[in-house]
């Protein structure tokens, strides 16, 4: 797999270092494209269950990821409207901006992109785009390119089951979702 985009951008210190037009994300985001909203939202939530994982275990004294996974869940499913969930989602973006670790920031943004799937797809590539960011912070280089190969390939195989499951993702979805 090709990681040239994300290696200049580390170069150049950026702070995110992949986009959605990245050779190794552009054929996620093709697919992510061409599916339907709750698929979408369900391959997020999915994929959001590890950062969340990440994160409680280094901040156990910190609800927020958790909390926002849980109220963009029940918001999915129509148990709770926008202004319930939003702010849970907002509350781990602000978490990424109280933590000194930029992997651990990253993870922050990331699952607060994922949650925000439910609001729009279009938030669903931001997910990979800051866990992967992520990723590359936290791993040692000579483990980084198979680490990321095996990241995204999990993507692929998550949406994979996604679209296996269907509407069968969630328990029920709210009507909102079904449009």
């Amino acid at each position: 797999m090709n990681f040239s985009e994300m290696e200049q951008r580390q170069k150049r210190k950026n702070q995110i270092l992949f986009a959605k037009t990245d050779v190794c994300l552009f054929p996620l985001w093709q697919q992510l494209e061409r599916v339907n909203r709750r698929t979408v939202a369900a391959w997020a939530l999915a994929c959001v269950e590890e950062p969340v994982e990440q994160l409680s275990r280094r901040y156990p004294t910190d609800p927020r990821p958790r909390e926002a996974l849980e109220m963009a869940r029940l918001w999915a499913m129509g148990k709770v409207k926008m202004p319930s969930a939003r702010p849970a989602i907002l509350a781990v973006h602000a978490m990424a901006k109280q933590l000194q670790d930029p992997g651990d920031a990253a993870l922050c943004h990331g699952v607060g992109q994922g949650c925000s799937t439910v609001h729009t797809p279009r938030h669903a590539m931001g997910l990979p785009i800051y866990e992967l960011t992520a990723l590359v912070r936290h791993t040692p280089p000579e483990l980084l390119p198979l680490r990321l190969e095996d990241k995204i390939r999990a993507y692929h195989q998550t949406l994979a089951r996604c679209l296996d499951l269907g509407d069968a993702a969630l328990p029920c979805w709210a009507p909102f979702m079904q449009k």
